[in-house]
């Protein structure tokens, strides 16, 4: 008998515990989208610092070797996503990169160095605020990104100019 009562007790708190993640859930997603929100807007707020904080840290990295970094020009559409092992959220834009040559620096003679390159660059959201460690991945868009990295991403939203407008 002693059995049995322990036996129903268990279950009746597990069903509970069970009913109560299911109604808090709703809460959890509706606390997680405004997060999403708040960090969406506060990354459009400090964009314009952050793209000339990308150009600075990432002319500087000395990728590609024996370039220099030129022009860089962002496009308005971003991609979301979330680093699966530290929860923290990224933002990732297209942008197209011109580099030159560095003289001695052993690419002078590549013709291809005038080539326009696409890539995408990384911003990261540290607490409440977005940084960037002018980290770019060449060859890649966004999405495509997401994609290659998804042992390390997942992508959380996609945010297009001209649904912002």
């Amino acid at each position: 008998m002693g059995i049995v009562y322990v036996a129903v007790t268990a279950c009746v708190a597990a069903l509970a515990g069970l009913a109560t993640a299911l109604a808090l859930r709703p809460i959890r997603l509706a606390r997680q989208a405004e997060r999403l929100a708040r960090s969406q807007r506060d990354f459009h707020r400090q964009r314009e610092q952050l793209e000339a904080k990308f150009i600075e840290k990432a002319a500087i990295s000395g990728k590609p070797r024996g370039l220099r970094w030129t022009d860089v020009t962002f496009d308005d559409d971003v991609v979301y996503a979330r680093d699966r092992r530290s929860g923290n959220l990224k933002a990732l834009v297209a942008i197209e990169v011109c580099f030159e040559a560095i003289e001695g620096g052993g690419m002078e003679a590549v013709e291809a160095v005038s080539n326009v390159r696409a890539a995408t660059a990384e911003f990261l959201l540290d607490g409440n605020r977005w940084r960037t460690d002018g980290r770019v991945y060449f060859n890649l868009a966004p999405s495509a990104t997401v994609k290659y990295l998804s042992s390390d991403l997942e992508l959380v939203a996609e945010e297009h100019a001209a649904a912002r407008v």
